[in-house]
């Protein structure tokens, strides 16, 4: 009989190639298999404006995990299914407690319906200028005057881009109470922190998808570390071979890595099989 299985894959250093985008051979497979009945979604760090385009040619149609499990959005309309965000109260403690530590973060909130970005210009590091930079254009982005401005709207997500021992301080002072992924940013190199409510996880949010669509088991793909919660709740785990130490260690399997269409070649022996 056959298993109704998920299959969900982290996108950049997994699903995605160097350059970013998913390659025309990984979409040619999966797109095949999803119209033979695969169910595959992926789950990652950026939200629906940057992971859709990245993943452009991909035809899947089911709910997609942005925000490291933050929202889990219909693939199609971009409605937001499941939310989890901050309390009015403890985004401003938060907020407060990066400022103690000299930090200014880029803040993410629903406002009116809509995901902003906000940030004080005056206050980024080369690090938030890099980033920002790519994100020219975005229809997210508000330029705040006030730290005030900065804590408008429901907040979901805290990003911070500076020095290690500037943010490190501020990680331990957060981690308890809090989900925080504190690592260096694998296209930049540049150390980031970035603050989640505690039951945001794309662990939470996968099985989550996986209830929904009344799946009986769940495979997973990644290669950061903050992919280790949804491996630690999946049937089946696998990472690519470019991924972190940490993350291979507790995998049931290394795959090659995300410039040879490892996911999508996997997925396809194993599907058919």
């Amino acid at each position: 009989m056959t298993v109704k299985t998920l299959y969900i894959s982290d996108l950049d250093g997994t699903l995605l190639r160097s350059d970013q985008r998913i390659s025309a051979e990984s979409c040619e497979i999966l797109n095949r298999l999803i119209g033979c009945g695969l169910l595959f979604s992926f789950a990652t760090a950026r939200s629906a404006v940057t992971a859709i385009p990245a993943a452009a040619g991909l035809t899947e149609k089911i709910p997609i995990i942005i925000y490291n499990g933050v929202f889990t959005v219909d693939s199609i309309t971009g409605e937001r299914l499941i939310s989890n965000t901050f309390t009015h109260e403890a985004a401003c403690g938060i907020y407060s407690t990066l400022l103690s530590f000299g930090i200014n973060p880029i803040v993410y909130s629903v406002m009116d319906g809509s995901e902003k970005f906000s940030y004080i210009p005056e206050r980024c590091t080369r690090g938030m200028k890099a980033f920002l930079e790519t994100r020219k254009g975005d229809i997210r982005e508000r330029i705040a005057v006030t730290e005030a401005e900065m804590q408008d709207g429901e907040v979901f997500y805290f990003t911070c881009i500076d020095e290690p021992e500037v943010l490190l301080p501020a990680y331990k002072a957060l981690e308890k109470d809090f989900r925080c992924i504190y690592e260096r940013d694998i296209y930049s190199g540049e150390q980031w922190l970035e603050i989640l409510p505690k039951n945001a996880t794309k662990a939470n949010a996968a099985l989550q998808l996986k209830k929904r669509l009344g799946c009986e088991r769940l495979v997973v793909f990644g290669d950061g570390k903050n992919d280790i919660p949804m491996f630690e709740a999946a049937d089946e785990c696998y990472a690519v071979e470019n991924a972190s130490p940490e993350l291979k260690a507790i995998a049931d399997g290394i795959i090659g890595n995300n410039d040879s269409d490892s996911v999508a070649r996997f997925i396809l022996e194993h599907f058919e099989n």
